[in-house]
């Protein structure tokens, strides 16, 4: 852990990542920011001990570059950065949408890129964190990034052409469970119960079956079926979420996430 490690674009997903590594052995004095703002720089190195800088100096100081920016920020960033970046930097890209390639083309032939999806989980260390190979990675440079990644969560390799549906499933899949959890939160105010109550009892019961379909090894279909009773009330439940075309809107939601992922690409591809 002797290498130096720059996350440029410190927001919530940048700073899980950074106090992450810190939890997980790194020493603060190797880890660099950057921010746009002075007092938010002032602030992590605070909180965290970590050293700010300016772009061009964790281009030129770091031996990993982590670009944790909007998708609509990597061009401007890319452009303050190329100049500065040698050919041995390795640099990993969080931002969806952006293949190795368009990156790797701003930046000096050979310099090696990898791309990864993560999710906002990373704040609780739960994230799922997907990481393809752009043309110059090596399997060393796959390895540093899960080392890096695997501060916040599990990691994934998948390869490139995968990562507009990973994106889709679990790039934005947190949030489809908080619009899930919203709707029985407020299904269970129609239903009678106070707000916090009915938060609790979902909140729970999202915990235990997430935790069962980690743990049991089961498929999700017989899970299903085992609180699925003749005449019952989940069959009722199931009956009317089929009725209302529950599933079809989910598969139809997670291509229109894909579609949109693959839009930003089109996009950036300049």
């Amino acid at each position: 852990m002797t290498q130096k490690v720059a996350v440029l674009g410190t927001g919530k997903i940048g700073e899980a990542l950074l106090s992450g590594m810190i939890r997980a052995g790194w020493a603060p004095a190797d880890l660099l920011v950057t921010a746009r703002r002075p007092e938010r720089a002032e602030e992590l190195r605070t909180r965290y001990g970590v050293t700010p800088v300016t772009n061009p100096e964790a281009a030129k100081t770091a031996d990993t570059l982590i670009l944790t920016v909007k998708p609509q920020d990597m061009g401007t960033l890319l452009d303050e950065l190329a100049p500065h970046v040698p050919v041995d930097r390795l640099v990993i890209s969080g931002a969806a949408g952006i293949t190795t390639t368009s990156i790797e083309t701003r930046l000096t032939t050979g310099t090696p890129v990898v791309r990864v999806m993560t999710n906002t989980p990373a704040l609780v260390d739960e994230a799922m964190s997907v990481i393809s190979a752009g043309t110059h990675a090596t399997a060393e440079h796959l390895a540093h990034t899960e080392e890096i990644f695997g501060a916040v969560g599990k990691t994934l390799r998948v390869p490139e052409s995968q990562q507009d549906a990973c994106t889709a499933l679990s790039g934005s899949g947190p949030a489809y469970f908080f619009y899930l959890v919203e709707a029985m939160t407020d299904a269970g105010i129609l239903l009678g119960l106070p707000r916090d109550k009915a938060h609790d009892l979902i909140v729970q019961s999202a915990i235990g079956a997430a935790v069962m379909l980690r743990d049991s090894g089961e498929h999700p279909v017989k899970l299903r079926e085992n609180v699925t009773s003749p005449a019952g009330t989940t069959i009722s439940a199931i009956r009317e979420l089929e009725n209302h075309g529950v599933r079809a809107a989910l598969i139809a939601a997670l291509e229109a996430a894909r579609d949109r992922s693959r839009a930003l690409a089109a996009g950036n591809t300049n």
